[in-house]
This record gives structure tokens, sequence and C-alpha cells, in this order.
């Protein structure tokens, strides 16, 4: 089952990008579909941090700015090759990640989502303040290099490596933090080294993503990454699935795609986006896919029933 699901992927995104390279989409829809494939990236990153470590991070606006405004200044004035920036902008927010993480991550549940709260809001003010990124203007003139097919090719890789980070042995490690910390501590596991590794590796895709936004949309200010930003990954986490790649997919591409399809409804557009939601977490409180993978959900084991599910095969 597994194999059929891997090969109706392959197919559906190889009929999407022939649909791409024939011309079959206009530009409009081009953007909202690059900015699903950045959306979910951060999605999938910040899933690492909240959904599979168990920490509650909401400050994910934050290494997103770091990674956008490095990346954009590194191509506006030092002229380096867009692979080059790319991995600029992840490294650095990789690095603020570590930074933060350090001293932050021995707090838990919300004296650490005040912290990442702060951390935030700190960048965009330092942002905000510093002459060289444009201040409240913004920095324009970003070269245009983001298109569909990169950000697809880079939201494949981060899916790729956290499917396999989570289901290796650190996987089983950052799950065992997750459930129990203490239990965890006293098997032995440094939980504070696997919070800030899990932290890092979170923040460095979300600057990956802040790269990808930054030549995509030309123009980035401060506005762009407010606190607003970081509940709007947050809701798109929640939505999905704490611990689900597979609802970070689909939650981030729905949430994308869903207030452009509202705008007909002018006015409303907002109140029927909230109501929606609301309505989501009332019926599905743990998520469109909960812990599970769609894997999980159509895998019959030998007893009959649902095949279990990764936290489930932590013995």
């Amino acid at each position: 089952m597994a194999l059929v699901l891997i090969l109706a992927g392959v197919g559906l995104l190889t009929a999407l990008n022939i649909g791409v390279a024939l011309g079959r989409f206009d530009q409009y829809l081009l953007g909202v579909m690059t900015m699903a494939a950045i959306n979910v990236i951060l999605t999938a990153s910040l899933n690492l941090i909240n959904g599979f470590t168990g920490q509650f991070s909401i400050g994910h606006a934050g290494f997103m700015a770091i990674g956008a405004y490095t990346a954009a200044m590194l191509s506006l004035f030092a002229h380096w090759p867009f692979w080059l920036v790319l991995l600029a902008g992840a490294a650095a927010a990789g690095a603020a990640g570590l930074l933060i993480g350090l001293p932050t991550l021995r707090l838990r549940g919300d004296y650490l989502a005040i912290a990442t709260l702060g951390f935030g809001e700190i960048i965009r003010v330092v942002i905000l303040n510093i002459p060289v990124t444009g201040g409240p203007r913004g920095l324009p003139g970003i070269p245009n290099l983001t298109n569909f097919f990169v950000a697809e090719g880079v939201m494949v890789v981060t899916l790729v490596f956290i499917y396999n980070l989570v289901n290796s042995s650190h996987g089983r490690a950052f799950l065992a933090v997750r459930e129990d910390e203490i239990a965890a501590e006293t098997m032995g596991i440094n939980t504070t080294a696997y919070k800030v590794i899990a932290f890092s590796i979170g923040a460095g895709f979300a600057g990956l993503a802040g790269s990808l936004f930054a030549h995509h949309l030309m123009f980035i200010n401060p506005a762009s990454f407010s606190f607003m930003k970081s509940i709007e990954i947050l809701v798109m986490l929640v939505l999905g699935g704490l611990g689900s790649l597979t609802g970070s997919v689909v939650a981030a591409v729905g949430l994308t795609f869903l207030p452009e399809y509202l705008r007909q409804f002018s006015d409303y557009r907002m109140v029927l986006y909230s109501a929606l939601l609301i309505v989501m977490m009332l019926t599905r409180p743990q998520g469109l896919f909960g812990k599970k993978e769609l894997t999980d959900l159509l895998h019959f084991e030998g007893r009959g029933g649902l095949g279990h599910s990764r936290d489930q095969k932590l013995d």
C-alpha cells in the first residue's frame, strides 16, 4: 500500500509539473502554488519542533525573517549564486535557532512559548531599526529566482529529510522527549540536546523557506514576519495534526488556497475562513490526521483493523 501511495504521489507531481511546463496555469495560480510549497516547508519544519519533539514554539516567523533577509541581502549586495544564497539563509536561521535554543529550551510549556514569541518579536524589531535592511520601508529589488519548480523541489527535499530523520534512531529520541521527558532522561537520553537539535533543524528549514519567499515576492519588509505569520504557520500545523507530515502538507496547501478561493465573498472572506477553522477544531480537535501518516491510516495489519501509528511502535 505504501508503494502504491508513493507511486500515486509521484504521478500527481509529474502531471502537475507537466501542466506547469506546458503553461496550463496562469501566473496568479502559479504564484499561489509556489506559496503553498513554501508554506509546506514552514509547517513541516515547525512540526519537527512542536509535533515530533513536543515543544511549543510560536516564533517561527523570526527564523523565516532571518533566512529571508540574509538571502535577499546576499543576492542584492554580494551577488552570490542562488543555491548558495539558499544555503546561507538556512545556515543563518539554523545558527540563530541554536543560539536561542541553548538557553530557552530548558523551559517547558507556556514559558517556552513566551520565550519564542519574544524572540520572534525581537528579530522583527531589530530588522525594523537596521538601515541596511531598509527598516520599515522594506527591501525591494530582490531577484525573482523562486519559481514553482524550485519551491517544489526544496519542499520534497524537506519532507524526505524530516521523514527519514523522524524514522531514525534520533527520531525515536525526539518522540521519547515528546511523550515523557522525565522518562526519556531516566533512559539516558540527553533531552536538552535533542530539543536544541530539533529546534535548530526546524529553524534552518524555516530560514530556507524565508529565502524562497524573498526571491518569490521580490520585496520583503518586517510586517511580512509579524506575530500573525507565526500564528498562521501554527494554525496550519494544528489543523493538519501535530506529529503528522501528511497533515502538514494537506493543511498547508489547503489553508493557502482557501483564503484565495474565498476572495469571491469579499468582506465575508475572513469570517468564513475563521468559521471553517472553528468547525474543524470542534469536530476534529486532534487535527485532520492526528499523529498518523496516510500510510498508517490505509495499512492493515494481519490482525485486521488499522495499522499502528509511528507512536505505537515505540517499544
